[in-house]
């Protein structure tokens, strides 16, 4: 699950083919179909297990001053996803309330986005 989180997280969902993910995950296309139904079943599931292994475990966390969390894949949604994607705006935004609460600052999500941003490059490497 973390090597298609990696994926999508680089080149976004509409960057990423269902052969670029056989490929990076080394299973076969029926495989892949049998198991989560299509690459959004994939990249639900992904993003999913993102979030609750590698983001809400550190919400406090991202409190602590220029601390920019290793989170591109919810990032990432947020930006690319979420605006088409009810299922994936409705898990953002519980998880940037969650993240507002734990740091006890209603601002804290557009602070980490911001130093997010500023910390990404503008082009990325191919996987």
């Amino acid at each position: 699950m973390a090597a298609a989180a990696e994926l999508f997280a680089r080149r976004a969902y509409d960057g990423v083919s269902v052969d670029d993910l056989v490929t990076r995950l080394g299973v076969h296309r029926n495989s892949l179909y049998g198991v989560f139904g299509s690459k959004r079943g994939l990249y639900l599931a992904a993003l999913r297990h993102h979030v609750e292994h590698g983001v809400r475990p550190h919400l406090d966390e991202a409190a602590r001053p220029g601390h920019v969390p290793g989170w591109d894949l919810l990032f990432v949604a947020a930006v690319d996803r979420a605006p088409e994607d009810s299922e994936v705006a409705a898990l953002v935004s519980a998880v940037f309330e969650e993240l507002d609460r734990a740091t006890g600052d209603p601002r804290a999500t557009e602070a980490l986005l911001g130093r997010w941003l500023r910390r990404r490059p503008m082009t990325t490497k191919e996987i």
